[in-house]
C-alpha cells in the first residue's frame, strides 16, 4: 500500500565557499569545480552517511552558458567523487535558482520520492562567456555581435514590451522613485551591510558554514569593505541614470563567484546521517510581478510563505533577504511594517558578501539554518527578488 503522507524535511548541514569578487580569487576556478567542492565538503562532514544513499543532487545555476553547461549538478557529482549511481539535476530561476533547488529537493523528500538529497547552487560570473548567436542566414558579410552572459538581458525577444527589459539597476531606480527612497537612505543601508558582515566574520559567525577551497588564498568573502564609510559611498557616481540617479556600485550587490550546498533528509535519512538537524523546512512560496519591478518580488512571496507556515512577522528570529540593490531591499522592507528590521540580515547581506546568482538562494537558506541552530530554536526566513519579475521565499524552523 502506498504511503501518501507528507514527510518532514530537515536540513542536516549547509556549507558554502567564501564569495569571490569578479575577476578575483575564485576567477580561476571553473563553476563545476566550485560546485564539486561544496558537494564533497558537505558529504565529508557527515562520515556516517554512505554517499551511495543520496537519492539526488539538485543545483541552481542562473547562466549555464559556459563551463557550467550540460547539467552542472551532474558534473559536480562526478567531479566530487560520488558514486556514479547518484543522479543530478540543474534548475534555473535566475537569482532564485539556489533556493529553488532547495525547495525542489525538499518537495521530493516530503512526498516520498527521496530520503536524502543534496541541494545548492553555483555561479562564476567571472567566467561567464561571451555568446555569439548563429546568424539568420549562412555566410553573413557583416560583423557579428557578441553578448556577455555575465548578467542581465541579452538577445531580447523584440516582442517583449520595452518597459519590461530595462537594466536591473534602472528597475531599482524605478522602485526608489515609487517609494521616495533617497540616495542617502540607500548608502546608509549599504554601509550597514558591510559593517554587519565585518562584525560577523570577526566574531566567527560564519565559521560553521564556510569551506575555503584548497590552494586558493581566500578565507572570507572578498567584496566586504572594512573601510567603507558614508564619505566613500557618497563619492560614487550613479551607474544607471546620469541625471538624478541614486543607484551606485556602492549601494548595489557586486558581481561574484561562489557555491553553496545543503544536505536535506527525512526521518529515515536523518537516522542514516547520525546527526542532529540544523532546522526543519516549514513552507515556501513563489510569486510574480512586473519584470521591471522585479525587486519587489519578495513582498507577496514572503507573506504567502508565512501564511502557509502558520507564522507571522513577529515570529521571525532571523530573516535573510537578498540585497540585490539597497533600493530594492528598502522597497520590500517598507511593505512589511510588522517586521522588526533588526532581524534582517544580522550577519550582513549581498551588498557586502556578494551575489553569485545561482548560489545566493542556497547561501541564504544555509545561513538561516545555521543561525537557528546557534539560537537553539525559532523561525527563520530566506527570500530573494528575481530578474524578469519573480519573488521566492522559504520558511525554516527549529
Amino acid at each position: 500500500m502506498t504511503d501518501h503522507r507528507v514527510r518532514d524535511v530537515y536540513i542536516v548541514d549547509a556549507v558554502r565557499t567564501p564569495i569571490g569578487k569578479y575577476g578575483g580569487a575564485l576567477a580561476g576556478i571553473r563553476p563545476d569545480d566550485l560546485a564539486a567542492h561544496v558537494v564533497k565538503a558537505l558529504v565529508d562532514r557527515t562520515p556516517e552517511l554512505d554517499p551511495a544513499r543520496i537519492d539526488d543532487v539538485c543545483f541552481g545555476d542562473a547562466n549555464g552558458a559556459g563551463e557550467d553547461n550540460r547539467n552542472v549538478a551532474r558534473m559536480a557529482v562526478l567531479l566530487a567523487g560520488l558514486p556514479v549511481t547518484v543522479p543530478g539535476v540543474t534548475v534555473n530561476r535566475l537569482c532564485g535558482s539556489g533556493l529553488e533547488a532547495v525547495i525542489q529537493a525538499a518537495r521530493a523528500i516530503a512526498h516520498g520520492d527521496a530520503h536524502i538529497a543534496v541541494a545548492g547552487g553555483v555561479e562564476s560570473m567571472s567566467r561567464a562567456p561571451y555568446v555569439l548567436p548563429k546568424p539568420d542566414r549562412a555566410f553573413p558579410a557583416g560583423h557579428q555581435e557578441l553578448y556577455s552572459s555575465t548578467l542581465g538581458w541579452r538577445m531580447v525577444n523584440p516582442r517583449m514590451r520595452p518597459e519590461w527589459t530595462v537594466a536591473l539597476g534602472e528597475g531599482a531606480e524605478q522602485i526608489a522613485d515609487r517609494y521616495g527612497i533617497t540616495r542617502e537612505q540607500q548608502d546608509v543601508f549599504a554601509l550597514a551591510s558591510h559593517q554587519k558582515a565585518v562584525r560577523a566574520w570577526r566574531e566567527g559567525a560564519y565559521a560553521a558554514e564556510v569551506v575555503p577551497l584548497p590552494g586558493v588564498e581566500l578565507e572570507r568573502d572578498e567584496t566586504i569593505r572594512e573601510t567603507s564609510s558614508p564619505a566613500s559611498l557618497a563619492k560614487l557616481r550613479p551607474v544607471f541614470r546620469t541625471a538624478g540617479g541614486t543607484v551606485t556600485a556602492g549601494n548595489s550587490s557586486p558581481l561574484n563567484d561562489g557555491a553553496a550546498a545543503l544536505l536535506l533528509v527525512d526521518e529515515e535519512g536523518l537516522r542514516a546521517t547520525g546527526r542532529e538537524p540544523l532546522a526543519r523546512i516549514r513552507a515556501s512560496a513563489v510569486t510574480g510581478v512586473e519584470p521591471q519591478l522585479f525587486g519587489l518580488g519578495p513582498v507577496a512571496a514572503v507573506r504567502r510563505a508565512l501564511e502557509r507556515s502558520g507564522r507571522g512577522f513577529a515570529d521571525l528570529a532571523t530573516f535573510e533577504l537578498n540585497e540585490a540593490f539597497a533600493a530594492q531591499a528598502l522597497g520590500c522592507l517598507g511593505q512589511w511594517p510588522e517586521l522588526d528590521p533588526s532581524v534582517v540580515n544580522p550577519h550582513g547581506g549581498a551588498i557586502a558578501i556578494g551575489h553569485p546568482l545561482g548560489a545566493s538562494g542556497a547561501r541564504l537558506a544555509g545561513s538561516v539554518a545555521h543561525q537557528l541552530a546557534a539560537r537553539g530554536s525559532g523561525t527563520g526566513l530566506a527570500a530573494l527578488c528575481i530578474g524578469v519579475g519573480q519573488g521566492l521565499a522559504l520558511v525554516l524552523e527549529r
